[in-house]
């Protein structure tokens, strides 16, 4: 794409975002934006989100990869899903190929349900069909701890989320319609910060861009507390002024749809460290 039809591209898409490409397009776009705005990364760097902008800070990132203050929160999770339910069944019988590589197909659009289905509502519909009480959905204890886990068992899997049809469709474009959307007391919304300002600083923050995202949740910020992807989105409502959906609601559901896909391609590593 030439700079000039780039730059036209992405004023349609940021003006009127449901008007704009189908999901394939809207990747590229993203991608080409993060290209002329932050030149000489490779879009495989993405994964590591603003550290890939510092050599010093994603050495820092590497040293304590190597040995995560965090690993006792993981390992509570392999309990979780190990431990057999009522009925002498576990979680990996829930799961194709017993849970390993499929966190990267999540989320997807379930025909039956007419909805889009996270990892985590996977999980719980999973203790559900064995006669279990579902997990609170934003407790790190517990949801937290075993979606870290459970994710862990697709590390290195490329993101590879799935639009397939029309009502597939529907649900991706209201996620995108909500990215853009502004909200909150500071009148921002997630493109604000993540596409025009992502990889460049806002006020004292260096931004990560929106490419990548999507791969490395839940993570562990500062090593002690635990976010999932939609904990996260509920922060930064919190952060720009506005009240925040619920987790497993429709809107941050249809949101992660949307935000996955774009970084389709990419390999998934749960979970990381976040200052």
């Amino acid at each position: 794409m030439s700079p000039l039809k780039h730059v036209i591209a992405l004023i349609i898409l940021i003006a009127s975002p449901l008007a704009w490409g189908n999901p394939e397009e809207d990747r590229q776009l993203f991608i080409d934006t993060f290209e002329a705005n932050i030149p000489g990364v490779p879009i495989s760097q993405y994964i590591h989100g603003s550290l890939m902008l510092s050599e010093d800070a994603l050495d820092q990132y590497n040293s304590i990869m190597d040995f995560p203050p965090f690993q006792e929160m993981i390992d509570q999770g392999r309990k979780i899903w190990e431990t057999p339910f009522k009925n002498g069944q576990k979680f990996a019988n829930c799961f194709e190929n017993k849970g390993a590589n499929i966190a990267g197909k999540f989320p997807y659009y379930n025909t039956t349900l007419k909805q889009v289905v996270t990892f985590e509502m996977a999980l719980n519909f999973c203790l559900k069909q064995n006669g279990e009480t579902a997990l609170n959905l934003i407790n790190p204890e517990t949801m937290g701890t075993l979606s870290a886990y459970a994710r862990s068992l697709s590390d290195g899997m490329l993101m590879q989320i799935e639009v397939p049809d029309e009502e597939a469709l529907s649900k991706y474009a209201l996620g995108k319609s909500f990215y853009f959307r502004r909200i909150g007391q500071y009148n921002l919304a997630c493109a604000s910060c993540h596409l025009t300002h992502g990889g460049h600083y806002f006020r004292d923050e260096l931004l990560s861009p929106t490419i990548g995202q999507a791969v490395h949740f839940p993570v562990f910020r500062g090593g002690e507390r635990l976010y999932t992807l939609q904990m996260r989105y509920q922060r930064c409502m919190e952060a720009v002024g506005a009240t925040p959906f619920k987790s497993g609601s429709e809107t941050l559901n249809n949101l992660e749809y949307f935000h996955s896909y774009l970084s389709n391609g990419l390999p998934l590593q749960s979970s990381v460290y976040r200052r």
